[in-house]
């Protein structure tokens, strides 16, 4: 339900001041009221465990939804939830200071209400640059926000349902309105 077009237009993701900026606006394509970009580095930059790092501020308004999160290059396990999905950071514009890092797998996600994961408040989360980290080892997924530690998802040792999480990921960087 979400109501952005995304592009590959230079209005809605470009480089200014060394810094990238990913724009929705309120412009009509496609039969959708604002148009956006959804930028991935699928089969450009793929990974395997590590530390990640993204320093972002993020726009403000009702109806914003900037993410920064991994989908699995390979869907090994199948489509989602089955291969996994890590959210470094999502933040849901009608709940301004709210960030939410999440992880999502056939057995922990929220069409079946056993979803994993974790909010922080954070002062200043579209004024000021924040730092969002996730390290991915094969025992845990840890979420920070600035540092602080705000979410870990354990390997349980349970098999794919649990933890698809020994395969290739790549990023995805969007703004969505609406959703």
């Amino acid at each position: 339900h979400e109501l952005q077009q995304y592009t590959d237009s230079a209005d809605n993701a470009f480089v200014s001041d060394g810094l990238l900026n990913i724009v929705a606006k309120r412009q009509k394509k496609e039969g959708m009221d604002y148009t956006s970009a959804r930028l991935t580095s699928n089969r450009q930059g793929d990974f395997l465990y590590g530390r990640f790092e993204i320093r972002a501020k993020l726009p403000p308004g009702r109806g914003t939804w900037p993410a920064l999160w991994m989908l699995p290059t390979d869907k090994a396990y199948g489509d989602w939830p089955k291969s996994g999905e890590i959210d470094l950071m999502e933040h849901v514009g009608f709940d301004p200071g709210r960030v939410h890092i999440t992880m999502h797998t056939e057995a922990y996600n929220h069409r079946i209400n056993t979803q994993r994961g974790a909010s922080k408040v954070v002062e200043g989360v579209t004024e000021d640059f924040h730092v969002y980290r996730t390290d991915w080892t094969p025992d845990a997924i840890r979420g920070y926000i600035d540092d602080a530690l705000v979410l870990e998802f354990p390997n349980e040792g349970a098999g794919p349902k649990a933890w698809p999480f020994d395969q290739r990921f790549h990023f995805v960087m969007n703004v969505a309105v609406g959703g």
